[in-house]
């Protein structure tokens, strides 16, 4: 029995989350300059927005570290097409036992790289933000919140606990604990997340279009149908989501 196989995401999108190239260009301007400093993505998928970071000037340097290696051989396809290979390593592994030092510090929808319970995981990437980055470092952090309080049904089709995501307010002030300044806060529109969900799920639709009496269809199409119930009746209009970019303190 042959198991279907689809096309990688970097197909259909172009950054891993929803987020649009006007507002990708915001955030890496929210970082300041960039000459001479090293940004390193964790959980970095394909990396589109660390070598788009990277590409702003030519003495900055970048790393990223994701396990899917099909993402990571696109991200160094791309880093070589821009002429930034020199500047920019991208390595299969796990990113939350990286131990190095950082300028600035990427982690988009990837705070659970550090494992533990999904509650705690905000914490556990603001933590890590203090022990990676060198004194004045900028964390930029991509994270979910509640935009309002979801309901019992609502928190059944997502299949996550209530307790691992709180309001924007709290969240920055959770940020805010951890030591850090907020320099820049941004959030998705509801464009970004439907262009994200619907391109998420292009390569089953295609799929079943190309396959329509394939053995393995009806599992295909439970797949997609569960996606786009869980964003429609799940976490549409109630989960939101968040770019930070944070600033820890100089060195005295």
């Amino acid at each position: 029995m042959t198991t279907p196989t689809f096309p990688p995401l970097h197909d259909d999108l172009l950054f891993h989350g929803p987020l649009s190239q006007a507002r990708a260009h915001a955030l890496v301007r929210s970082l300041g300059s960039l000459a001479g400093r090293h940004v390193v993505d964790l959980g970095c998928g394909w990396a589109e927005l660390l070598l788009q970071a990277v590409a702003t000037d030519a003495s900055a340097t970048g790393y990223g570290l994701d396990t899917d290696a099909t993402a990571i051989e696109h991200g160094r396809a791309n880093a070589e097409k821009r002429g930034l290979a020199d500047r920019v390593t991208l390595d299969v592994g796990d990113a939350g036992a990286w131990s190095g030092r950082a300028d600035v510090l990427i982690v988009n929808g990837a705070t659970q790289v550090w494992g533990g319970d999904p509650v705690v995981h905000t914490e556990n990437a603001l933590t890590a933000g203090r022990t990676l980055l060198r004194p004045g470092g900028r964390l930029l952090l991509g994270e979910c919140y509640w935009q309002r309080e979801p309901t019992d049904a609502q928190l059944e089709i997502m299949g996550i606990p209530p307790a691992q995501y709180r309001s924007l307010p709290d969240l920055v002030d959770l940020a805010l604990a951890h030591g850090y300044r907020m320099w820049w806060l941004s959030r998705a529109s509801h464009d970004e997340w439907d262009e994200f969900e619907s391109r998420h799920a292009l390569g089953w639709e295609r799929w079943l279009a190309d396959n329509p009496g394939s053995e393995h269809a009806a599992d295909v199409r439970a797949s997609a149908d569960g996606h786009r119930t869980a964003w429609l009746r799940g976490w549409q209009d109630v989960l939101g989501y968040a770019y930070l970019t944070l600033a820890l303190p100089s060195a005295d």
